[in-house]
C-alpha cells in the first residue's frame, strides 16, 4: 500500500519539472526578441538625429539673431529716450532759471547725466556730437544759473536795521529812546556783566528759510560744475557788503591811532562805551547770524563752508578790531585804564563765542587777531598801571589846600583803587596773561600797595608846602585816615591785609599826637610856672611863690595865643567827624585839666586885684565851647 504513493509524488515532480524548462525556453525566447527590437530602436532613432541636425543648427540660430534684435532695439530705445531728455532739457535751459528754478535745476541734473552716459558710450557714432553740444548747453546753463544765484541771493540780502538789531538783544542791553549811540547800555558793574553774559541773544533771521534750499542748491549745482571759487566770490561780494552796511549804520567806525589822538577824552569814552556795545551785537547777533546761512546754504559743501563764512566776515571783523587796536596803541593816560579794562573784558567775554564761530582753518587769521588784540589791551593796561604809580609819586600839583584837608589827589587815587577793585576778576585774569596761577592774586596786591606807596611819598612832600608844623601833621593825619577808612570798607582790605590797615592807623596816631605837641606845647607852658618864683610880696605873692604879675602874664599870652590857635584852627579842617571829635577831645583832655589847675592854684592872685576879666577871659566850658569850632574849615 505504501509502494503506489511514492509512484505518484515522483510522476508529480517530473511534470512541474518539464513545465519550469518550457517556460525558461519562452522567456529566453521573449528576451532575444527584445535585444533585437531594441537595435533596431537605437539604429532607427541614430539616423534620425542625423537627420535632424540641420534643423537644429538653424532654429538656434534664428532664436539668437531675435535675441540680439531685441537687445539692439532696447539700446536704441535708450538712445532715443536719452535725446528725448535732451531735447526736454534743453529746452527748459533756454527759458532760463527765473520761471522755475526747480525744473531748471533738474534739467540740469539730466544734462549731466546724459553727458555721463554718452562719454561711457563713445561706440556710437553721434557720442562726439551729442556730447560737444551737451557740454556747451551745460556752460551755458551754470553761466545762468551763477547770474541766478547772484540775483537770488542779492535780492535777499538786505543790511540789518539797527532798531531789529536791538529787538533782539535782551531788555537789560537794550537803549532807551533817544540816538542808539548815546543810550547803549554798557554793564560795568560786577553783577551786571554776569547778567550780560548769561543774557539770552536772539539772532536774526537774515534769509528767509523758504529761500536757503533755493540757494543750497544753485550752490550745490555751481561746485559740481567745478565753480566753486565763482560760487565764493559771488557770496563774500555780496554778503560781505551788505554785514558791513549794518555795522556801519549801526554806528561801528573804522579809526586808526591818529583819528582817536585827535578826539577828545569825553567823546572818545562815550565811543569806547558803544564800540563794547557794538561787539556784543557783532559776535551775538550778526556774525552768529551769518554763521547760521552760512552753514544752511552749504551743507554738505564742506570745502566752501568756512571760507566763505571767513571770507564773508573778515572785513567787518577788521572794522571792528582796528578801533579795539586804535585804542590799544594810543597815548596812555591813567583815565583811560578803565575803558581799557572794559575793553580787555568783552574780548575775554567774547573768547570763547568767537573761537567757536570761528573754528574752522579758514578762520584762523581771524582768531589770532582776536586774540591779539586781547593781549595788547592787556599789556597796555599793565603798562597803565606802570604809569599811574609814577604819575602818581611825581604829580608836582602846586595847588595845596590851605585847611589841611584830605587833598583831591588823594580822593582821586583812592577812588581809582577802588574802582580797580569793580574790576577784581578781570584783573585777575590779566595778571594771568603775564603771571601763572595764583602769581595773579600777588600781582594785583602789590600793585595796589604800590600805588598807595606811592600816594603816600607824594602827600609827604606835599605837606612840606606849610609853614606850620602842626598843619603838616594835621594834613598827612587827615589823608592817611581817609586811605585806612576807605581801604577799611572796600574790597581792598582783603587783598592789602589787616597788617597794612593797622600799621597805617598807627602812623594816623602819629601825626596826630605830633600835631597836640606841636600845636598845644607853647600854650600848655604858659600853664607851668615851674621855676618861675618872686623875690618878693609887694607883688601879692602866694604859697607857691608865684607873682600876680607873672600869672599876669601868663594868662595874658595864653590868651592871646589860644585866640590866635582858634581863630587859625577853626579854619582848618578834619573832615572825618569821628576823627574829629576824637583830635578835640585829645587837645581837651590837656588843655582843660591844665587850665583848671592853673585857674583854680593862681586864679585868686588875679580877681582880687584890678580888671581880672581882662586876664581870665574865658571859663574851661568857654575853652571847650570854643574848642568845638576847631577844625570846622570856617572862614
Amino acid at each position: 500500500m505504501g509502494i503506489p504513493i511514492r509512484a505518484a509524488g515522483v510522476d508529480n515532480l517530473s511534470d512541474k519539472a518539464a513545465m519550469m524548462r518550457e517556460s525558461l525556453q519562452k522567456s529566453q525566447s521573449i528576451t532575444d526578441n527584445m535585444v533585437s527590437m531594441l537595435g533596431s530602436f537605437d539604429h532607427r532613432l541614430s539616423a534620425l538625429e542625423t537627420a535632424m541636425r540641420p534643423t537644429q543648427i538653424r532654429t538656434h540660430a534664428i532664436r539668437r539673431a531675435h535675441e540680439n534684435i531685441d537687445k539692439t532695439l532696447k539700446a536704441a530705445n535708450v538712445i532715443l529716450n536719452r535725446f528725448d531728455l535732451s531735447r526736454e532739457a534743453e529746452s527748459k535751459i533756454i527759458r532760463g532759471p527765473h520761471e522755475d528754478l526747480e525744473g531748471y535745476l533738474e534739467a540740469i541734473e539730466n544734462l549731466r547725466s546724459n553727458i555721463r552716459f554718452f562719454t561711457n558710450n563713445k561706440s556710437f557714432k553721434s557720442s562726439d556730437g551729442v556730447l560737444s553740444h551737451a557740454n556747451n548747453l551745460l556752460s551755458k546753463a551754470i553761466s545762468k544759473l551763477e547770474h541766478e544765484f547772484k540775483q537770488l541771493l542779492s535780492s535777499y540780502s538786505k543790511p540789518v536795521e539797527p532798531d531789529r538789531l536791538y529787538e533782539c538783544l535782551p531788555n537789560s542791553l537794550r537803549p532807551s529812546s533817544g540816538s542808539p549811540e548815546t543810550n547803549a547800555k554798557n554793564p560795568s558793574s560786577h553783577n551786571d556783566r554776569i547778567t550780560a553774559e548769561n543774557a539770552v541773544y536772539n539772532p536774526p533771521v537774515l534769509i528767509p528759510p523758504r529761500v536757503l534750499p533755493l540757494l543750497h542748491d544753485l550752490a550745490q549745482h555751481m561746485v559740481n560744475a567745478g565753480n566753486s571759487q565763482q560760487c565764493m566770490i559771488i557770496y563774500r561780494d555780496t554778503r560781505s557788503q551788505v554785514l558791513q552796511e549794518s555795522l556801519h549804520q549801526l554806528g561801528v567806525e573804522k579809526l586808526s591811532k591818529d583819528d582817536v589822538q585827535k578826539i577828545q577824552w569825553e567823546v572818545l569814552e562815550l565811543k569806547i562805551g558803544t564800540w563794547i556795545h557794538f561787539m556784543r551785537i557783532a559776535v551775538k547777533l550778526l556774525f552768529a547770524a551769518e554763521k547760521k546761512v552760512c552753514d544752511q546754504m552749504f551743507e554738505g559743501i564742506e570745502s566752501l563752508k568756512d571760507q566763505c563764512f571767513a571770507e564773508v566776515t573778515k572785513g567787518s571783523v577788521a572794522m571792528l578790531l582796528s578801533f579795539g587796536d586804535a585804542i590799544a596803541k594810543s597815548k596812555r593816560s591813567p583815565e583811560k585804564l578803565f575803558v581799557l579794562l572794559d575793553m580787555y573784558e568783552i574780548m575775554r567775554e567774547l573768547h570763547s563765542e568767537i573761537e567757536m564761530l570761528f573754528s574752522g582753518k579758514a578762520c584762523k587769521e581771524i582768531r589770532e587777531a582776536a586774540v591779539g588784540l586781547t593781549k595788547r589791551l592787556a599789556q597796555t593796561a599793565k603798562e597803565t598801571f606802570g604809569d599811574f604809580e609814577e604819575a602818581v609819586e611825581k604829580d608836582a600839583t602846586r595847588t595845596a589846600v590851605a585847611d589841611g584837608t584830605v587833598h583831591p589827589l588823594t580822593s582821586y587815587v583812592i577812588n581809582y583803587v577802588k574802582f580797580l577793585f569793580d574790576y577784581q576778576s578781570t584783573l585777575k585774569q590779566l595778571f594771568q596773561e603775564f603771571e601763572k596761577g595764583d602769581e595773579s592774586n600777588s600781582q594785583l596786591a602789590s600793585v595796589t600797595m604800590r600805588i598807595m606807596q606811592a600816594l603816600q611819598t607824594n602827600l609827604d612832600g606835599k605837606s612840606k608846602q606849610y609853614k606850620d608844623p602842626a598843619l603838616t601833621n594835621l594834613f598827612l593825619m587827615n589823608n592817611i585816615h581817609y586811605m585806612v577808612r576807605s581801604v577799611r570798607r572796600s574790597e581792598a582790605k582783603d587783598l592789602l591785609g589787616d597788617d597794612w590797615v593797622q600799621r597805617h592807623r598807627r602812623i594816623v596816631q602819629q601825626h596826630a599826637n605830633q600835631y597836640k605837641r606841636i600845636a598845644w606845647a607853647k600854650i600848655l607852658q604858659c600853664l607851668s610856672i615851674q621855676g618861675s618864683t618872686s623875690s618878693g610880696g609887694g607883688d601879692g605873692g602866694n604859697s607857691s611863690g608865684a607873682s600876680r604879675a607873672l600869672i599876669k602874664d601868663r594868662l595874658k599870652i595864653f590868651n592871646l595865643q589860644f585866640e590866635e590857635l582858634h581863630q587859625r584852627q577853626s579854619q582848618w579842617t578834619v573832615p572825618d567827624s569821628e576823627l574829629r571829635e576824637s583830635l578835640r577831645l585829645a587837645v581837651a583832655e590837656v588843655l582843660l585839666p591844665a587850665y583848671r589847675s592853673f585857674i583854680k592854684r593862681f586864679g585868686a592872685l588875679v580877681e582880687n586885684g584890678k580888671n581880672p576879666h581882662k586876664y581870665i577871659r574865658y571859663t574851661a566850658e568857654d575853652l571847650d565851647r570854643m574848642l568845638g569850632e576847631f577844625f570846622e574849615g570856617k572862614t
